[in-house]
């Protein structure tokens, strides 16, 4: 119970950002109940969790992949461009199982959260900082939001295992959590 109160107030806050939405209106979505702490049965939707997990993860994934292709070309140190090509792979695997996902839910392609600043969200504003950046200081910059990135996904995703309702999604984001904790152990190493 205590898990789905997290995540329940996890998504509120994911949904209270302006433009956010679970899903569209268009998504057919299915009711289940879930008790409030007072004990009392509330409605909520069914695959609302995992279609806003993977309409934030798609995106966070995409930004995070626009900056480590940056620091696979333009990193000094060559265990944190190894690296940078590395992670950069195992996103761009993990968007091509998130999107089919997607259309199985009936969600858009498109970036529902374009624009919003949000932990782990590799932002425009983020990009250009570190195109502006040369030497220590981008290495700082990329380490610093690859970090805020893992850190906040592999939170986001435990909230989908634990409440998401779509076997599929549930099984992705298990495994994200299982590997941003193999990546931010590897971006210690790099790191220090």
């Amino acid at each position: 119970m205590k898990a789905v109160r997290g995540t329940a107030a996890a998504l509120l806050v994911l949904l209270a950002v302006p433009g956010c939405s679970a899903a569209p209106a268009s998504t057919p979505v299915r009711s289940s109940p879930v008790s409030t702490p007072a004990g009392v049965p509330v409605q909520t939707p069914s695959g609302a969790t995992d279609a806003a997990w993977l309409q934030l993860m798609t995106p966070m994934n995409e930004g995070a992949v626009e900056l480590l292709t940056m620091a696979a070309d333009r990193a000094t140190d060559p265990g944190l461009r190894s690296w940078a090509t590395d992670l950069a792979a195992a996103h761009r695997a993990e968007l091509d199982r998130m999107r089919p996902l997607l259309r199985q839910l009936g969600l858009p392609a498109t970036n529902v959260h374009e624009g919003h600043e949000m932990p782990g969200m590799v932002t425009p504003g983020d990009l250009a900082q570190a195109r502006a950046a040369k030497g220590a200081a981008f290495e700082k910059v990329v380490v610093v939001q690859i970090r805020e990135h893992l850190e906040h996904s592999a939170r986001v995703s435990r909230s989908e295992v634990d409440a998401g309702s779509e076997a599929a999604a549930k099984k992705l984001a298990a495994s994200l959590v299982e590997a941003r904790a193999a990546e931010l152990d590897a971006l210690k190493r790099v790191a220090t």
